[in-house]
């Protein structure tokens, strides 16, 4: 029984991990489950992001993200500030998908 239990836990947990990186982006920072600020440069990002064009596409918390339409599709809501020191996340949107990726491992948990 407590395997089956273990089982079903650890699988729960991975498909919330497969679906991360569906985001929505939100009008308020209040609706927001991280706010992310864009950086100008990749060595001052915490995460490099690909945008990519299809859902299926969207990593484990790996920086390839896809943009959902609706609120209820996306694992996580974001919200861009304007400023650094009010975001959770600083990130850099990458133009290949190869370069996506974590550069501060320590803020993985926000995505999760």
């Amino acid at each position: 029984m407590q395997n089956i239990l273990l089982a079903t836990t650890l699988s729960i947990c991975a498909t919330y991990g497969l679906n991360a990186q569906k985001v929505y982006s939100v009008n308020a920072d209040y609706k927001a489950d991280v706010k992310v600020f864009v950086v100008d440069a990749d060595h001052k990002a915490d995460l490099l992001v690909y945008k990519v064009s299809a859902e299926y596409k969207a990593g484990k918390n790996d920086g390839k993200w896809f943009f959902t339409d609706a609120d209820y599709k996306a694992e996580k809501k974001i919200y861009f500030v304007n400023a650094d020191y009010k975001a959770d996340l600083k990130i850099y949107f990458v133009g290949s998908d190869y370069k996506a990726g974590w550069k501060k491992s320590s803020k993985k948990s926000l995505m999760y």
